[in-house]
């Protein structure tokens, strides 16, 4: 028996959870039974299950009011390993043409009475059926006895399992511990349970008077002895007195088991509270029915606030915010993939009928069935989340679980249609200030647009001052400006929406309504230039050098390939790699050469195709086409690669602003000696200044 139970069970805390859950069994049969047999309840009508702990005598007794056992039925249900009696009553029940209610019995393994020897030494069941008289089973898990109770009947009907505890399950004999167990696995059990306890009250209790005091004479005299009222009321006063009695426990009802039709939002936000423990209201709550290859009920819940550690080990900690029910017994909470990461931030209850399980209901038998229910979980929590309210959504839902739906589109590549229209940014619309759905932007695209333009950088203030952005916006483009660090791989992984695909501005592939014969023209203009920076002033650190059509007040930037690294991009995966160490792709990505591209409209630009045509050795054209590049790079978003050569010719620059000969020497620092001779010739100079002074002052007091 002890190799059995121990190999079935992990946790011993069920053991209350599987003996509760039995005394609902034979509750609900005796009330099956009574709908076709008024004398069922003759005995008592009362169905209720209740719990008492005797400390001293190291005793739990869980007794409830349910159908009882007879002498045959102790011997076959009890003394026979795996034999289920709510099963043999399922079947009965089956034949019978009344499966429905029988349905609702949760029991249907018959080993989960067998639990109990996880705490106990030994175990007494006291039963009464309304076929028999009173009979006391007993059972030191080696063997059994069953006799008729020498007491008598002193159960109306019902069962009575007293467990006599082992030493070191004296845990179990606190109050608090008792009460824990049965709102954390039974608080939905349908019948009342009760546990007895103690509580302390104040009352109101009369005080003795003492013996009235003989009248002073002089105050007789005086007539000042005042007349007692007839109406007079006695004196009282508060004490403090323990009184035993059973408190209610279960008082939260499995309100998913009701039609939403009938519950109202005081009802589910009460319910929220008692599940999440959490004070403040849900931001919104679904509650559903599905049908299918397994059928569940479900109420989820959206949280006003996140947790503040909600991506400390992102992916690693199992979830506790969505609870397994099976026929309202609790299962477990503990998952690690209920619902998928993103949303771990849902909390609710699922609960199913023919969910099958093993033995120990612990561990599920049949892993797709969890799958399917996930996957309609996520659909539901999705569609819950879309129907919060417009103004809502922007000003609390996205501010607290943006990074989730980010994180979503990433992930969850079934669901990534649904998550993008859930996706808000910041755009040039309002210059940055409102949110805006990428449906709303797709609505305002110009005639003729094929892609979703978008800006990723630091901040907002610096994808507003981007360069890439400015002859977009000024020819009435729209840009999406990405300020997160998880905001390019989002839309990374957003191959389109709505048949419009997404173009970084920062890369080749920008296809804006231009001049297309002007544009050929400047192509053709500057192919001498474009050819003497990629050959020769620019060798090996462009890949080509184009005419951009984007630009418009900056003379160059540097564009990455459609494949390659933003500057933003970069700046992300270089910090990753600090962090994780050398990694050969971020290495292949980092090192891709980039587009040089020049403003064909910009002096700078015009400047120097003059002075390459007139002489492709100019050292001054080198030059400043070394610093163009530079300067494109840092307003392009990209790390320089060699910043002190770029410190080196902006000094040049100033030398020659300044009229500098940049091979002026430094002036050397004089010595230690050289600073202390020159500090004495200072202070002789200024005391023979003094003494000067001093004398010409006596010469004309002389002559005074």
């Amino acid at each position: 028996m002890k190799l059995i139970i121990n190999s079935l069970y992990k946790n011993k805390d069920i053991f209350l959870r599987e003996l509760i859950s039995n005394a609902s069994d034979a509750l609900d049969k005796i009330r099956l039974m009574a709908l076709t047999d008024d004398a069922a309840l003759a005995a008592t009508d009362e169905l209720s299950i209740k719990i008492k702990v005797e400390k001293d005598a190291n005793v739990i007794h869980i007794t409830d009011t349910g159908i009882g056992m007879t002498q045959e039925h102790l011997k076959k249900n009890l003394g026979t390993i795996a034999k289920s009696g709510t099963s043999e009553f399922f079947e009965k029940m089956s034949n019978s043409g009344n499966e429905d209610g029988a349905s609702d019995l949760i029991g249907q393994f018959g080993v989960g009475f067998y639990s109990a020897f996880l705490v106990a030494d030994k175990v007494v069941v006291t039963s009464k059926n309304n076929d028999d008289d009173q009979y006391v089973w007993e059972s030191d898990s080696l063997e059994f006895s069953i006799a008729k109770d020498p007491r008598g009947n002193t159960l109306p009907r019902g069962t009575t399992v007293s467990l006599y505890l082992k030493e070191e399950a004296g845990d179990y004999l606190q109050h608090q511990s008792v009460k824990e167990l049965i709102q954390k696995y039974s608080q939905f059990i349908n019948f009342p349970i009760y546990l007895w306890g103690s509580k302390q009250v104040e009352e109101e209790v009369p005080v003795e008077e003492e013996a009235d005091e003989e009248v002073n004479d002089d105050e007789d005299e005086e007539g000042k002895v005042e007349e007692e009222s007839d109406e007079e009321k006695p004196k009282t006063q508060k004490v403090t007195k323990t009184v035993y009695d059973w408190e209610l426990i279960n008082s939260t009802k499995p309100i998913w088991q009701r039609k939403t039709a009938e519950i109202d939002a005081e009802e589910y936000e009460k319910f929220y509270a008692a599940i999440a423990k959490d004070s403040t209201k849900p931001m919104t709550y679904t509650h559903f029915s599905a049908e299918g290859e397994v059928s569940f009920k479900a109420i989820l819940f959206v949280p006003k606030a996140a947790e503040r550690d909600m991506f400390n080990d992102y992916g690693q900690k199992k979830g506790d915010n969505i609870k397994m029910y099976v026929r309202r017994v609790f299962i477990t909470d503990d998952f690690t993939d209920m619902m998928p990461k993103y949303l771990q931030f849902i909390r609710g209850v699922v609960d199913s009928d023919d969910l099958p399980l093993n033995v120990s209901r612990e561990t599920l038998q049949q892993h797709k069935l969890l799958k399917v229910i996930k996957k309609k979980l996520v659909r539901k929590a999705l569609d819950m989340i879309k129907k919060i309210d417009v103004d809502e959504y922007t000003e609390t839902f996205w501010k607290q679980y943006s990074t989730n739906v980010k994180l979503g589109v990433i992930e969850d590549n079934s669901n990534r249609t649904r998550l993008a229209k859930l996706l808000r940014f910041r755009t040039s619309k309002d210059d940055g200030e409102g949110w805006h759905s990428l449906e709303e932007y797709v609505e305002r695209m110009k005639e003729n647009q094929e892609k979703i333009f978008f800006c990723a950088g630091t901040s907002l203030k610096d994808v507003k001052d981007s360069i890439f952005i400015e002859r977009l916006i000024k020819k009435g483009y729209e840009i999406i400006y990405l300020v997160e660090p998880v905001d390019e791989y989002t839309i990374q992984a957003l191959p389109e929406f709505d048949g419009k695909k997404f173009q970084n501005v920062a890369k080749e592939g920008v296809d804006i309504d231009v001049n297309k014969s002007y544009l050929e023209r400047m192509e053709k203009k500057y192919e001498p230039l474009l050819d003497w920076l990629k050959s020769k002033a620019l060798f090996n650190k462009i890949e080509k050098a184009v005419v951009s059509n984007s630009l418009e007040s900056s003379p160059a930037a540097l564009v990455a390939s459609a494949y390659g690294w933003s500057g933003n991009m970069e700046r992300i995966m270089k910090a990753q790699a600090y962090q994780t160490g050398n990694d050969a792709s971020s290495e292949f990505y980092a090192n891709q050469k980039k587009i040089f591209a020049i403003n064909p409209r910009h002096p700078l630009a015009n400047t120097l195709l003059e002075r390459v045509e007139a002489d492709e050795q100019d050292a001054a054209a080198e030059e400043i086409a070394k610093l163009l590049f530079d300067q494109a790079a840092l307003r392009s978003g990209y790390v320089l690669k060699d910043p002190s050569d770029f410190a080196d010719r902006i000094m040049n620059i100033m030398y020659a602003n300044l009229d500098i000969d940049p091979e002026s020497p430094i002036e050397e620092e004089p010595t230690a000696g050289d600073w202390e001779d020159e500090e004495d010739e200072e202070e002789l100079e200024a005391e023979e200044e003094v003494d000067a002074s001093y004398e010409a002052d006596e010469e004309v007091h002389e002559e005074l």
